[in-house]
């Protein structure tokens, strides 16, 4: 895939190194977490048995991490972390989220991440129309994120931002639904298959 400036590639086996070279050049990004901490337990992996970035590649190759690259030539320079609730299971404020859900969607985006030398750019955007053509190519369906709602006036870092802002998701066709915690928000839009075009 082709964004207007960079290619878009899957999170996998052999996009992986360059995920990590990411990763490791942002000191493991928000504190040391290598985007694990939306994940659980699988049946083959315990988060507490290995170190974050040892963790993070047995689930890329176990096939349940899943997320857009936003590549610049050979490097990696953002991230979409995307994949189903069984998958990313461990959202912030998931008690309030649960007792106003209605209707579970097969797809949750939880976190973004680019890096300090492209923010600002609208790279975040690439990362998210790329994790929603990869969920097309994957059968589509609804797809539920988490992002803040920026206060008018108030600045906030960017390490706060981590799943995006409602704004953001607006427009890329989003729908608001309603707020969760103190700035978070449930979005959601329905991504039609790819599969058969």
């Amino acid at each position: 895939m082709r964004s207007p400036r960079h290619v878009i590639k899957p999170l996998t086996p052999e996009t992986f190194p360059a995920w990590l070279a990411l990763a490791e050049k942002h000191n493991g990004v928000w504190g040391g977490c290598y985007c694990t901490y939306f994940h659980d337990d699988t049946e083959s992996s315990a988060k507490d048995d290995y170190d974050r970035p040892t963790f993070k590649q047995r689930l890329v190759e176990e096939g349940i991490a899943h997320a857009a690259l936003v590549f610049d030539g050979d490097a990696a320079i953002a991230w979409c972390e995307y994949g189903s609730p069984a998958e990313l299971p461990g959202i912030y404020h998931r008690k309030q989220y649960d007792a106003g859900e209605t209707r579970a969607a097969p797809w949750r985006i939880t976190c973004f991440f680019v890096d300090r030398d492209h923010r600002r750019s609208g790279v975040a955007r690439e990362a998210l129309d790329g994790a929603l053509e990869l969920i097309g190519q994957a059968g589509g369906g609804e797809v539920v994120s988490f992002p803040n709602e920026l206060l008018p006036g108030k600045r906030i870092s960017s390490s706060f931002l981590h799943n995006g802002t409602r704004a953001m998701f607006e427009k890329a066709g989003f729908t608001f639904e309603r707020h969760i915690g103190k700035s978070k928000t449930v979005m959601r839009k329905t991504i039609p298959s790819a599969r058969g075009r």
